[in-house]
Parts: structure tokens; C-alpha cells; sequence
């Protein structure tokens, strides 16, 4: 299986330095190398919040660490998860947790995005985001890009103004960065989607494995 293995970079392969995305514009400074300083980008990770589903109180424990532009993230969200939301999340067996990789600035902005709507409207917007994911990188042009991505989160009701007021939290970019690369770092987490169960780590398997896994625990 192929699987797209993460470097943990720091914000200037994000293109973190000056950049302002709240509407496509020929002068914004697109360049996915521009510098930017090291210590800002790992400012306050502790501020940024879990995306969290099911019972606090389940017995099991599962973590993603997945990337809005990774294929295989795209085909178990499409594939597996609803699976998995449906017999363990849902029925109380587990607890799920949902962190974003950033391999590129358009993950960035599609994580951006989705937490714009807060947690309430956090999952809905990332399965639109996973499911549209062909159509909004196709282009590789990164206007088009965020113009997609805006578009998806208005279906969703988001306005233009909730839109311009998070794409241009620069604050709020750099804290991403940092809280990824900590996340990454401590669960040594080099692909995606990859699982923390209980603390182990796994990489990306069908659904089937998934059950074997969460049976054993649930019936020990």
C-alpha cells in the first residue's frame, strides 16, 4: 500500500510567512518556501483544541492523525469511518479523536476551514472536505484552491465574513503548525492516516482489522 510519509517541517514549507487568504488575489505571496520564523510557528500548540466524537466515557481510545490532502485519509473517511462511527463511536465503545497533518498550506487551509464552523459544524465540513477532495486539488492552483474550499464551507452556511475573519488569523496558522509538529513528534507519526488505540500505533487498515482490534479490547 502506498502511503505518503510525513516530514515534519516547520512552517516555511507551509508558506506561513505574510500570507493573507481571505479572497484569491494575483498578489498573495503563494510561494510554498517563504520563510517563516521557527519559534512563531510553534507558538501556544496547548491552544488548539480536539476534535472530539463519541462518549468521554467509552472504554477505547482512538486517535487519527490524517491529512486533507492525503487520498488514502480521503478513502477511509469515505470508506471506513462510517463504519466505525456506526458500530463503536456512536454506540458508546469509543471515543474518537481527530488531529490534522499538514504535509502542505492546502491541508492548512482546508483545516482552517473546517475548524472555522467550530466543533459543532467541525466533522460535517470535514466530510465534505474529504469528499470533494479530488475537485478542490485538482487545479494545484492555490486561488482556486481556497476558492473551492470557501465555497464547500458556505454550503455548510458559513458566511464570507466567519471566512475572512479565520483565513486571516495568522495567530491561529502558526499555533496549528506547532500543535501538528508536537503531536507528530511525541506519537511518532511519519503517515497518513495513521491510529493511536489505546496509546499503540497503527497504520491505515480495513475495517475488518479495525474490528478484530476493538473486539479483542472490548471483550478483554
Amino acid at each position: 500500500m502506498q502511503r505518503r510519509n510525513l516530514i515534519v517541517g516547520g512552517a516555511a514549507a507551509l508558506g506561513l510567512g505574510g500570507w493573507a487568504l481571505s479572497r484569491p488575489s494575483k498578489d498573495l505571496p503563494f510561494d510554498p518556501f517563504m520563510a517563516a520564523n521557527a519559534q512563531e510557528a510553534t507558538a501556544e500548540p496547548a491552544m488548539i483544541p480536539d476534535m472530539v466524537l463519541g462518549d468521554a466515557n467509552a472504554p477505547i481510545e482512538i486517535i487519527e492523525y490524517a491529512s486533507y490532502t492525503c487520498p488514502h485519509c480521503a478513502t477511509f473517511h469515505a470508506n471506513v469511518f462510517p463504519k466505525l462511527k456506526a458500530d463503536y463511536i456512536d454506540t458508546g465503545k469509543v471515543r474518537f479523536i481527530y488531529r490534522e497533518v499538514y504535509f502542505d498550506r492546502f491541508g492548512l487551509w482546508a483545516s482552517m476551514i473546517a475548524r472555522c464552523g467550530g466543533e459543532m459544524r467541525y466533522f460535517g465540513l470535514a466530510g465534505l472536505i474529504y469528499e470533494n477532495q479530488r475537485a478542490w486539488t485538482a487545479s494545484g492552483d492555490p486561488a482556486t484552491i481556497i476558492e473551492d474550499l470557501r465555497k464547500l464551507a458556505k454550503t455548510a452556511g458559513l458566511t464570507d465574513e466567519m471566512l475572512d475573519a479565520c483565513m486571516n488569523d495568522a495567530e491561529q496558522a502558526k499555533a496549528l503548525v506547532g500543535w501538528y509538529q508536537e503531536n507528530a513528534e511525541r506519537d511518532d507519526i511519519k503517515s497518513t492516516p495513521s491510529f493511536m488505540i489505546d496509546g499503540e500505533k497503527y497504520s491505515n487498515m480495513a475495517y475488518g482489522d479495525f474490528q478484530s482490534i476493538l473486539d479483542e479490547k472490548i471483550g478483554g
